[in-house]
């Protein structure tokens, strides 16, 4: 209930008069059923622009630090993400991020639609950057299709009145990709890597973004900050990293 309160009744018409984004191809989201929307991540709008248009309802995992709320204004934001049903994640990396995707695993087991954003923090200048393999996982052990979206100018900036608006902004969403061939093969590190690629691939076909193939955190706040990186760049994510062998064709070379 408390979901659909603040989508319909405050975010979407706030959305809709101030930033006013065009949502494209919504027909291409799955009317039932559990799906993974991945989508490429410019600015702080991207996370509530998508869920408050479509008509589906959809789950952004937020930082677990956030439902960890110790001053009066945090513990207002944790308790706002949990009557949405918001779910943590755990961003520290390692097995703590692994762990992270069990609830949203939980919300994938109920038929629910989870975003995520493959680069794990907006892009530092608006270019695509390397997408980390949490997708391919939930993609693989929760057998369910990933929807690739793009989003176009969805940087926010000061409008009239000092208001925050988006300038030509579009969110376009791509066709679902079926990735269940190498569902057997989801502890591969080279299936993880290709179906990341895959994925990232397709939402720059939508971005038309220049690609590089460096994490965006090593620019942002690593050993990469301030460096040139004309060396990283490439025409697409999948340059470099071949299609692994499907389950069945695995089967058919042991045989």
């Amino acid at each position: 209930m408390w979901y659909w309160l603040f989508k319909v009744g405050l975010f979407r018409p706030g959305v809709q008069l101030l930033l006013h984004p065009s949502l494209e191809d919504q027909d291409n989201i799955p009317s039932t059923g559990a799906a993974v929307l991945a989508a490429n991540h410019l600015d702080a709008g991207d996370t509530f622009t998508l869920p408050t248009l479509i008509r589906r309802r959809m789950i952004y995992p937020a930082k677990k630090e956030l439902f960890e709320g110790r001053t009066p204004w945090r513990r207002i934001v944790a308790g706002f993400l949990k009557k949405v049903g918001m779910v943590p994640m755990d961003r520290s990396g390692g097995r703590a991020s692994a762990d992270a995707l069990v609830p949203v695993g939980d919300v994938l087991a109920k038929g629910q639609l989870i975003g995520i954003f493959p680069e794990g923090t907006r892009s530092p200048d608006g270019r695509m950057y390397r997408g980390h393999t949490g997708v391919a996982r939930l993609a693989l052990e929760y057998d369910v299709p990933v929807v690739p979206v793009g989003m176009v100018n969805t940087q926010l900036v000061r409008g009239r009145f000092g208001l925050l608006t988006m300038h030509d902004a579009r969110i376009v969403i791509g066709e679902p990709v079926d990735y269940s061939a190498w569902r057997g093969q989801a502890d591969s590190t080279k299936v993880l890597r290709w179906v990341t690629n895959d994925v990232m691939a397709r939402i720059q076909q939508l971005t038309g973004q220049e690609y590089v193939d460096v994490y965006a955190t090593r620019v942002k706040r690593g050993n990469l900050q301030g460096a040139d990186l004309a060396s990283y760049l490439k025409a697409t994510p999948l340059i470099g990293v071949e299609q692994p062998p499907t389950d069945a064709e695995l089967h058919i070379e042991e045989a």
